[in-house]
């Protein structure tokens, strides 16, 4: 596994070594050993799957609140997607800064966000889905958001949504008081 670090403290870009022969190809996509060897969350309480039918269906930015942060590791099962990190650790180097990674089935890269970053992902293909490995499992009181297009961030999403829920266009702007 390669790891690319990114513009957010602790979050990488987890490239899989493709071994490939007249088979077909190989690859590792998770080792708990080199996780934890990098200082990463090494074992998962909870995995979850979400499918999106339409290109351009936005999700996010969602994280949950201490002491139920959340670290997650993401991969695109099936198409494309524009994956987003946002870091809200007031005690980070790379407090309120963002990184995207371009999720790809076909690649079968992974994005590793840190407990304390919201997260978000935005479609680049019809009948898109995501695997996530949580290393806690979802507490709904806990449960936080943020505008996805809030200007105190800049997020530069590849293009405008076209599939939003309910929940995603009425979370608020960046406050201090939001993030607590």
């Amino acid at each position: 596994m390669i790891f690319h670090a990114t513009a957010i403290a602790g979050a990488f870009e987890v490239e899989p070594e493709m071994l490939q022969d007249e088979r077909g190809t190989f690859a590792r996509t998770f080792c708990a050993e080199i996780f934890a060897e990098r200082g990463l969350v090494a074992q998962w309480q909870q995995c979850n799957i979400s499918t999106n039918p339409k290109r351009g269906t936005l999700r996010g930015m969602h994280w949950q609140a201490e002491p139920h942060g959340e670290a997650k590791l993401v991969r695109a099962t099936r198409g494309r997607v524009y994956d987003v990190a946002l870091d809200l650790r007031p005690a980070s180097p790379s407090y309120r800064n963002w990184a995207a990674v371009e999720l790809d089935e076909r690649r079968a890269n992974a994005f590793y966000i840190p407990a304390g970053c919201a997260h978000g992902f935005l479609t680049l293909e019809d009948d898109s889905a995501l695997f996530y490995q949580m290393s806690t499992p979802y507490v709904p009181g806990a449960a936080r958001c943020l505008r996805w297009d809030d200007p105190a961030f800049a997020i530069d999403w590849p293009m405008p949504p076209a599939v939003i829920g309910a929940r995603d266009a009425a979370c608020p702007d960046f406050t201090e008081e939001v993030t607590a």
